[in-house]
């Protein structure tokens, strides 16, 4: 998404997971920044999985989040908090529940690979945020995932192909592999222009400065997926 600007958009690579609160967090500050700055951005999204061992039916986010990171049912349900008041700052809203769970997301990057082809990519990405975040379903299903592909002007039939037959997990796979193994290990991730790269929701103040700083730098082609 960019901005109108005298000078060609920076590019920024945000590797990313869709049922990372964070990711739409980080995403959101860096368009307000972008807006703020006068700085226009050009964003190109990358998988990232949080939880590529998930078992099909998911897990309460609360258990899951007190399992994995050992936190108490306190301290994550404060963390919910300071999430949904960030998103309100943000235009975004977070629908937590007691019953919200937490979902692998495999067959969602490879449905969002498959929209590049047709330039919805990031069209795909958002609503999917949208779904997870905000209506609370399962973005592990490949029936929610074709009406959300369908939401955005996407082919139900081609998606429901895409999904069934597996035809970009392997490209998908690799995407992943190439992140990882350049050091990328939390999301969100975002790369500037292939030459400066932030871990996390800076904020709107910090990517105004990373932006402005990368607008003096000479534009550079960016290396790998």
């Amino acid at each position: 998404m960019s901005q109108e600007s005298q000078q060609d958009p920076i590019r920024v690579d945000i590797v990313s997971d869709v049922v990372c609160p964070w990711c739409i967090i980080g995403y959101r500050q860096l368009l307000k920044a972008s807006e703020a700055t006068g700085i226009a951005v050009e964003t190109y999204w990358h998988p990232f999985e949080l939880n590529p061992d998930m078992v099909p039916e998911g897990e309460n986010i609360r258990e899951h989040i007190m399992r994995k990171y050992g936190s108490t049912a306190e301290q994550s349900a404060q963390a919910r908090t300071r999430l949904s008041d960030l998103g309100e700052e943000l235009d975004f809203t977070f629908a937590w529940s007691d019953d919200s769970r937490i979902y692998n997301t495999f067959a969602a990057h490879q449905l969002i690979h498959w929209a590049s082809d047709t330039g919805k990519a990031q069209d795909l990405k958002l609503a999917l945020f949208d779904a997870y975040f905000t209506e609370g379903r399962d973005v592990s299903d490949n029936d929610i995932l074709i009406d959300v592909a369908g939401s955005v002007g996407l082919d139900t039939d081609e998606a429901r192909a895409v999904l069934s037959d597996n035809r970009y997990a392997d490209t998908v796979r690799e995407k992943e592999t190439f992140w990882t193994s350049r050091g990328v290990s939390g999301v969100p991730t975002m790369i500037f222009d292939a030459q400066q790269a932030t871990s996390g929701a800076q904020g709107v103040e910090i990517f105004s400065k990373v932006l402005e700083h990368m607008a003096q730098q000479p534009r550079k082609v960016p290396a790998g997926a």
